[in-house]
């Protein structure tokens, strides 16, 4: 049963030792799984990638800029920026099966030395200027494609604010995934026999993605929202909640599809930005 928290406010000093402590033991892992982990890919790998894997297994894109003031368009063109940057160090990524695929060790620390720039991040549901914001477009992209696949997510972090109301919508609430360096991480792992590759890129203002296979797929995905409602949790204080499930169709000898499996994949609960009204039936993507 979920119960509201509120979150409690600390000092900036336990707030850098427990951003400290936290990255030091990511570290650690990655050291001392380093061998199960996918390597970043080479550069100008691409056509070959399409070569090896032709077939697409998924595919997603998600607009990079939104309807927001004059004064967050320069966070939004640094975004675009930063997305482009960080999808050079995953795009052509090979999940060989038994392998894991990890956001951050693909990416590295997102730093301005390396050429990333302020991008707009939330910080307690806030948009606010910082280095390497917006990246969790890619996360989210990333996530909502693998559900959409035999891949099994290993790690995932929820976001917990809703930010924007659902205008244009084109997926349930908390279907991405957030990320911060380097402690939330979002972590791909293949079970399956069969090698998969990411290819991802920027184009006409929406960042694209792809998991693509040596082989044709068969199985179909169907991800949608089983339960949504909202609860009052104190005087202008709402938070969201939903399910997120997955169907599981194989195909039948005449072409139909049969239903295989219909699962729990994951819940949410997002403390709202903004008041709740009537529930449109618009949708927007996820942000």
């Amino acid at each position: 049963m979920y119960r509201f928290v509120p979150q409690k406010r600390r000092s900036a000093l336990r707030l850098k030792f427990g951003t400290a402590y936290f990255c030091a033991r990511r570290q650690l892992a990655w050291l001392r799984w380093r061998n199960c982990f996918v390597r970043r890919p080479e550069a100008d790998c691409i056509a070959e990638i399409r070569r090896t894997f032709p077939y697409h297994i998924t595919r997603h894109a998600s607009p990079i800029f939104r309807n927001l003031s004059e004064e967050d368009t320069a966070l939004q063109v640094g975004k675009a920026a930063n997305l482009a940057l960080a999808a050079q160090c995953v795009s052509g990524a090979v999940l060989e099966p038994g392998r894991i695929f990890s956001y951050w060790r693909l990416i590295g620390n997102p730093t301005r030395r390396k050429g990333y720039q302020d991008g707009m991040m939330l910080l307690n549901g806030r948009p606010v200027a910082a280095v390497g914001g917006g990246l969790c477009a890619l996360s989210n992209l990333i996530y909502w494609m693998t559900l959409h696949t035999p891949l099994f997510v290993a790690e995932r972090f929820r976001h917990s604010y809703d930010v924007f109301p659902d205008v244009n919508r084109t997926r349930p609430f908390g279907s991405g995934a957030t990320c911060v360096y380097n402690y939330r991480d979002l972590m791909i792992q293949n079970r399956t026999a069969v090698p998969y590759a990411l290819v991802v890129w920027l184009e006409d203002g929406m960042l694209h993605g792809e998991w693509r296979s040596p082989y044709p797929a068969a199985d179909i995905y169907e991800v949608y929202q089983k339960e949504h409602w909202i609860t009052s949790e104190a005087p202008g204080v709402y938070v969201r909640h939903n399910t997120i499930w997955r169907r599981h169709f194989v195909p039948g000898s005449d072409g139909s599809r049969i239903l295989q499996s219909d699962e729990y994949v994951t819940e949410n609960h997002a403390l709202m930005m903004y008041e709740p009204l009537l529930e449109s039936t618009c949708r927007n993507d996820e942000a």
